[in-house]
């Protein structure tokens, strides 16, 4: 693991985290950055994409020390004056480590859902546009062991850097794979014989009633406010997180949490 000083603004080498927040807007094509020290003690050792170089503080190298024992050999780390990094970051950045990556190429959700055992747990997403909600339901997914994130054309980037960060890197951990469409994305489940248990406020039925739970099981959540799309609702099995009455709090991050822990009871898994 070569450690290098920089300490000039205009070195190349620092062009992936130059303006950090400018090109979260513009997107980074395959690329990603991953910021935390949190974030990438979690991610590193089972990272699914490869990290291309790290920028942190000086003062955060000691503390790191063990998590880059993962990185693979000869990857660059960077070290940097605070105000240095600042600069180039564009923002201070007070968490002090950064991580350039390139995501790996998506499997195909056929392919992923293939490659899953028999008794596989995914968690189905659609139009989850919001970078707290995905990264959430990637933390809680990564939480109670689920196999994989499917998401559906609407969904938000996993690998964009907040929803990194919300996720605590779990978002680099866990199988993922993006639909063409809703219909395409519940069609490979049904194909695959998945039983699709859809969370809706207006279910009769209560997920953390379940019995056991034999097969391939796909929870399936929608986006807060419009919910699962009615085609989809009415491909699966519809069930609620019972609530105190009167008021629908939960967001889609946090029933997505309840819903796998109740699966992943009646499921054996914890």
């Amino acid at each position: 693991m070569p450690v290098i000083a920089v300490s000039d603004l205009d070195d190349a080498r620092l062009a992936p985290y130059r303006n950090v927040r400018d090109r979260d807007l513009r997107g980074r094509g395959n690329g990603f950055i991953a910021e935390g020290t949190t974030v990438l003690a979690n991610a590193l050792p089972r990272c699914r994409h490869t990290i291309r170089s790290v920028l942190l503080a000086e003062a955060k190298l000691v503390g790191m020390q063990a998590a880059f024992a993962s990185l693979p050999s000869g990857t660059p780390v960077y070290v940097a004056p605070p105000d240095v990094m600042s600069t180039v970051v564009g923002f201070h950045i007070h968490r002090g480590v950064l991580a350039h990556g390139e995501r790996a190429a998506d499997p195909g959700v056929d392919v992923l859902l293939s490659q899953l055992a028999g008794e596989a747990l995914v968690v189905a997403c659609f139009g989850i546009s919001n970078h707290d909600n995905l990264g959430g339901i990637f933390r809680n997914a990564a939480a109670f062991g689920a196999d994989a994130v499917l998401l559906d054309s609407a969904c938000c980037d996993p690998l964009y850097r907040k929803a990194i960060r919300v996720s605590v890197g779990a978002s680099l951990l866990c199988p993922f794979s993006r639909a063409d469409s809703s219909e395409a994305l519940t069609s490979a489940l049904v194909a695959r014989g998945f039983r699709c248990l859809a969370l809706t406020p207006e279910a009769p039925a209560r997920i953390e009633t379940l019995d056991a739970i034999t097969g391939p099981v796909a929870i399936m959540v929608g986006a807060e406010g419009p919910g699962l799309p009615k085609d989809v609702l009415d491909s699966g099995e519809p069930l609620t997180v019972s609530m105190a009455p009167g008021f629908d709090s939960l967001n889609a991050a946090t029933a997505t949490g309840i819903a796998l822990h109740a699966v992943a009871r009646a499921m054996g898994r914890i």
